[in-house]
């Protein structure tokens, strides 16, 4: 389904920043790396905890709570890839982030 929104300025996220975001009752992350922008639920499918405050390492997100990583570009689990973050795919439009918050990847 399509429905893409429009989350912020692109030129306000900046290389290897998390950006905390929320539309409705989704809180969602905006990370860029090497000039592109990935978006993740922020939550992590362990025991529920908040990614944001997470540490990035190159494309890899630790959660804070257990230590847990995570590949941004997929969402998966690096122990067990099974297990994932949902992941919704994002464009920029007119200097715009737009993320599809109905079609995750």
């Amino acid at each position: 389904m399509e429905n893409w929104i429009t989350v912020m300025s692109a030129n306000k996220l900046t290389e290897g920043s998390i950006s905390k975001n929320k539309l409705g009752n989704n809180s969602f992350l905006l990370i860029k790396r090497e000039d592109a922008i990935y978006a993740l639920l922020n939550q992590c499918p362990h025991l529920g905890c908040a990614m944001h405050n997470g540490e990035l390492s190159g494309y890899i997100l630790k959660c804070p709570c257990h230590d847990w990583l995570f590949d941004i570009r997929t969402g998966q689990f690096i122990t067990a890839p099974e297990i994932k973050i949902p992941t919704f795919p994002v464009k920029v439009e007119a200097g715009e982030i737009m993320v599809n918050m109905g079609g995750e990847n």
